[in-house]
């Protein structure tokens, strides 16, 4: 075979929804700032697209640290839904960032509670004073549960994309892998783990970290995160590890990778903001007691909860989704629907995008 004259663009289409939108892409009503916090003063940035009298839709991004963008508006009916984007404290248009303002200022008081107690402060100073349908996704659907177990009496429904649990195993399952044994066995499949389907991208997260620091990959990365910088080398060698942080996950939320656009994953500003605020949560196990959304689900009961999940997700491995509809189920409220498409972790991956979209389309209305 004349491997020359093979068109390897055509071995590898893009998983991504592409122009299959049901909905275009429209400039929002109005934007704001909305100060939530002092010392440090922090403001969120929030933007409202569609029916200014619809069904308000709070949409939590991921992350955390990921911050939002117009396209996220496109999964909901303008002439239906009010939606509300914010970027979450220290990322994104919201002030300060960790970019802008370094970590030590931005990561105060930047925890669960805080993030849950801006979700109200919103709802309150947007005048949405009933139920509301909140979605969220991968760290959003964290918090759209914790905000829903905390107040169900603002919950209409919640739709959630790429379920995560938040447990030590879930994390370790991205971060950690084999990483401890790479330097003597970098092909070996000591402990289950992303880097499985990803082994190049996953090289490159791994080799950031010396081989001694390996036994913590999230730890190591924190350290760097939290060191603060004495000269021009440090500095470099603080944005470099951001950046192999934020591109290994920005690669491996798609299930065909495109190594070659690592888009605002690569972005210096983006990966600070990304990298450090995940580190932080992370290293606190997301500021919630052990297990706390299985352990607490029965506060659910009564929200029509819908998920969708990715079947070959590494990000959010598809046995949390499982075990969230389980424990629903068992309490005798299982999920209004529950949808395993052929997709990774990402929302824009095209299976997905149509299934929020279509879910969105047949919620009952308020």
């Amino acid at each position: 075979m004349d491997l020359s004259k093979l068109d390897l663009s055509k071995l590898q289409a893009s998983s991504k929804i592409g122009d299959e939108w049901a909905y275009p892409q429209a400039e929002p009503n109005r934007t704001g700032l909305l100060q939530v916090d002092h010392a440090p003063d922090h403001k969120l940035y929030w933007e409202e697209y569609g029916a200014p009298d619809g069904e308000p839709v709070m949409f939590l991004h991921g992350g955390p640290g990921g911050a939002c963008a117009p396209v996220m508006a496109r999964f909901f009916d303008p002439a239906r839904y009010r939606v509300i984007l914010f970027d979450q404290r220290g990322c994104g248009k919201s002030e300060p960032t960790v970019a802008s303002a370094g970590a030590k200022v931005a990561l105060t008081n930047n925890t669960t509670d805080h993030l849950v107690a801006d979700i109200v402060a919103l709802r309150q100073a947007l005048g949405i004073d009933g139920k509301m349908h909140v979605f969220g996704g991968s760290w959003g659907s964290t918090l759209a549960m914790v905000y829903a177990i905390r107040h169900p009496e603002h919950v209409a429904s919640l739709i959630l994309r790429g379920v995560f649990l938040g447990t030590r195993e879930d994390l370790l399952y991205m971060y950690q892998g084999n990483a401890a044994r790479y330097e003597a066995a970098p092909f070996e499949l000591t402990e289950p783990g992303s880097y499985v389907t990803y082994p190049d991208e996953w090289k490159a997260f791994v080799e950031v970290i010396p081989p001694g620091e390996r036994g913590d990959m999230m730890g190591a990365y924190k350290a760097i995160f939290d060191m603060t910088p004495a000269s021009e080398a440090e500095r470099e060698r603080q944005l470099g590890a951001a950046l192999a942080w934020s591109v290994w996950e920005g690669t491996i939320s798609n299930m065909i990778p495109e190594p070659a656009e690592a888009g605002k994953f690569g972005e210096a500003d983006f990966a600070l903001c990304f990298a450090q605020i995940e580190a932080h949560f992370f290293a606190n196990q997301l500021f919630l007691p052990a297990d706390y959304i299985i352990a607490n689900a029965d506060k659910l009961v009564g929200i029509d909860t819908h998920i969708v999940h990715g079947r070959f997700d590494q990000v959010c491995p598809l046995p949390q989704a499982s075990r969230l509809a389980a424990t629903l189920t068992a309490l005798g409220a299982p999920p209004a629907s529950f949808i395993v498409t052929n997709a990774g972790h990402s929302a824009m991956e095209r299976d997905t995008a149509l299934a929020l979209t279509a879910i969105m389309d047949g919620l009952p209305r308020l």
